[in-house]
């Protein structure tokens, strides 16, 4: 399988309810690399492209108000079919749709707040992890383990 590397973000809400450790030990248990992260308040102007191809729907100007309204966590993580494995791994956007055991199905009840973003594509993985980081910012290393899990 293809290795590939996939942007992920615990939203505002996540963080508000201290999710961070269990959603970072999630992505690390699968056999994911994080290769880049940061904590930080998103601007309007990069929230607004972030969401670029929702611009037209009604809900838009609630969801950049939503996400600039606290601290995300971004994050790259890597591995063989990481966009899948991490769609996977999060879960049905809608929370009452999400399976037991994903991220939204165990931690969120509400599609408004439903804690995590990843990207669904490949095309949209290498978009959103331009927007948020810089190729020097991604960080390149070996795990022993590698050879195990491939």
């Amino acid at each position: 399988m293809e290795v590939q590397r996939t942007y992920v973000m615990v939203k505002p809400d996540g963080i508000q309810r201290r999710a961070l450790g269990d959603v970072i030990g999630r992505f690390e248990r699968r056999g994911l690399k994080l290769i880049a992260a940061r904590l930080l308040r998103i601007p309007a102007a990069l929230a607004q492209r972030h969401y670029s191809e929702h611009k037209e729907r009604p809900f838009f100007g609630d969801l950049v108000e939503y996400i600039t309204s606290g601290p995300v966590l971004a994050m790259v993580w890597e591995g063989p079919g990481a966009v899948s494995v991490a769609r996977a791994m999060m879960g049905a956007t809608d929370p009452q749709k999400a399976t037991p055991g994903t991220i939204r199905g165990d931690l969120a009840l509400d599609i408004g707040h439903n804690i995590i973003h990843g990207s669904d594509s490949p095309e949209s993985a290498a978009r959103e992890i331009s927007l948020f980081f810089s190729p020097a910012e991604l960080c390149d290393y070996p795990l022993v383990e590698e050879g195990w899990l491939s």
